[in-house]
């Protein structure tokens, strides 16, 4: 199978977990449905996204083995809603507000930066240096970052938060290294890492930098 198989099947069924909470715990207050909204749409954006402009990285062939340990791992990010719905407790409205904006702007960054990653290399091979790489050589799991971080928060709960940071040290940071591997074959690629953060934008280049590209 391949790696997008258990990925897909974990997204689309996020919508039905986290209602099924809601239902089991008869927990129908403002904090569950913005869960739900949230990361119920994600779940099907991802699809959606998969569909229109797949990430090649998720077409690699695995094991039914391998396949069934991805799913149970990502299966972790469901302890977020489990503990929110669970507990009945009712996030106060300024951090629900502060959660929604914060998965706007992941889901914003993350799907418009693999969306400019496929259709540039769609036509053209090589370093992609503009538009939402030109500082950042990984915005699209900034974007993922952001996203399960507004999740943490919904929850009040130290737990989703360790979770998170354990994909990133595990999974995030890892990918995006070996990314950064693949890239330096090509020549342009230590200048480019100069001007351009791992995860976070680099807003300030240095001036030996600056002067080396007015040249």
């Amino acid at each position: 199978m391949k790696v997008k198989y258990p990925i897909n099947f974990h997204k689309g069924l996020t919508f039905v977990i986290v209602l099924g909470l809601m239902v089991l715990y008869q927990n129908f207050t403002i904090g569950a449905w913005v869960y739900l909204a949230l990361h119920g749409t994600y779940g099907f954006l991802w699809l959606t996204k998969d569909r229109i402009f797949p990430d090649k990285q998720w077409e690699q062939e695995i094991s039914a083995f391998q396949g069934i340990i991805t799913f149970f791992l990502l299966g972790l990010y469901w302890v977020a809603p489990f503990i929110l719905i669970s507990s009945g407790n009712v996030p106060p409205l300024p951090l629900v507000a502060a959660a929604i904006s914060l998965n706007i702007v992941g889901v914003f960054l993350h799907f418009t930066s693999d969306a400019q990653k496929y259709y540039t290399l769609k036509y053209k091979t090589g370093l992609i240096t503009e538009g939402f790489f030109a500082r950042c050589r990984n915005t699209n799991y900034l974007g993922e970052v952001l996203i399960y971080l507004a999740f943490a928060m919904l929850t009040q709960h130290w737990l989703p938060f360790l979770i998170l940071g354990l994909f990133i040290a595990m999974i995030f940071v890892p990918n995006m290294l070996k990314k950064d591997k693949s890239l330096s074959r090509y020549p342009e690629f230590e200048e480019y890492k100069e001007c351009s953060g791992l995860l976070f934008p680099k807003l300030w280049i240095s001036s030996n930098l600056q002067a080396e590209k007015t040249i």
